[in-house]
């Protein structure tokens, strides 16, 4: 390139690196650009970052890949990353629990950040007590080992959830929760019962169970079929989870949401899927992953990431109705 431009190495390397200002005239820096044209020519990036001290990776650590919500995460992230010339590695921790082994435990520097979703705390002891900075995607704020934070109003998403159940009349739940524990996942639990707990006459069941139609399915019709008075609505940590609950209510025989009233968490494609569709919270997946992004960004550039929590939206569909007239409660 440098003999075809008719300059030095060092010119076209000032030039292609975009520092050619004040050392090499407009009409030679012009040249070169022209000349790298014509011949189809790009710089070495892998030379040049190891100039920088920088590979320009993220490494995007998921409880799973086979979850469309991470999958919207990498989405995001990934758009971000491309418009700063940087790349994302995604890597899976089982459930989110871990351990989550560093596949770069003997190359470190084949990394810049780490930003992890939806993950136990102590599943990124690999990640922690590194220079690498580490960005936390729906966990727990409080957690000082994270250079920052990216959070959706999980609290808020279950708290519209049991007010929209509550004013159908409904006052008898099972709470189909996640047998993960994690920062996200207690977090709903906390706002859903504090939630029915300032409704007087309300009783909620809470089942942990794997994030599985199956489990889910086994353990709502096991809690629909038990002593005492029947449920009337299911309140189900995820969308899978809701998937499996409306699968129970069948088999027993039952309707949804004459009655039962089924609803999840995530607003996942199955949440159409199913019939009827399914009351669900959305969040902004592609959001968080390019918030997570830039976060990690703005870090390794010494600035302070946004800090507002992410806003979330109760969908209402036709898994929630009214309460059964012998089961309402009094609206709050």
């Amino acid at each position: 390139m440098a003999r075809a431009a008719g300059v030095s190495q060092a010119t076209v390397s000032l030039v292609m690196g975009g520092k050619w200002r004040g050392r090499v005239s407009v009409t030679t820096a012009d040249a070169v650009r022209d000349k790298a044209t014509a011949l189809g020519y790009r710089p070495n990036l892998a030379a040049r970052n190891l100039r920088l001290g920088r590979t320009r990776t993220a490494l995007l650590v998921v409880p799973a890949l086979t979850n469309e919500f991470f999958a919207r995460v990498y989405t995001g992230a990934a758009s971000v990353a491309a418009e700063h010339g940087f790349g994302v590695v995604v890597y899976p921790s089982p459930d989110g629990i871990g351990p989550a082994r560093d596949p770069f435990a003997s190359a470190r520097a084949a990394l810049d950040g780490v930003i992890a979703s939806s993950m136990a705390s102590e599943a990124l002891a690999a990640f922690r007590g590194t220079d690498l900075p580490l960005v936390l995607l729906d966990s727990d704020p409080s957690d000082r080992g994270a250079a920052a934070h990216v959070n959706l109003d999980i609290a808020d998403g279950m708290r519209r959830t049991a007010e929209h159940l509550l004013a159908l009349g409904h006052r008898r739940f099972v709470h189909l929760a996640s047998a993960v524990t994690s920062w996200t996942f207690d977090t709903r639990a906390r706002s859903l019962t504090a939630a029915l707990d300032r409704v007087t006459g309300t009783s909620v069941r809470s089942v942990r169970v794997p994030f599985s139609v199956d489990a889910a399915r086994e353990a709502a019709e096991a809690a629909l079929g038990g002593p005492g008075p029947r449920p009337t609505a299911i309140v189900c940590d995820g969308d899978i989870l809701a998937a499996g609950a409306c699968k129970a209510v069948r088999r027993l025989g039952l309707g949804v949401p004459g009655d039962i009233s089924v609803t999840g968490f995530d607003d996942l494609s199955l949440a159409t899927a199913l019939e009827p569709e399914l009351t669900t919270v959305r969040l902004p997946a592609e959001r968080v992953g390019e918030r997570g992004m830039s976060a990690l960004l703005a870090v390794l550039h010494g600035q302070r990431p946004e800090g507002d929590d992410l806003p979330v939206e109760l969908v209402v569909r036709g898994s929630s109705g009214p309460a059964r007239d012998g089961d309402r409660g009094t609206a709050p």
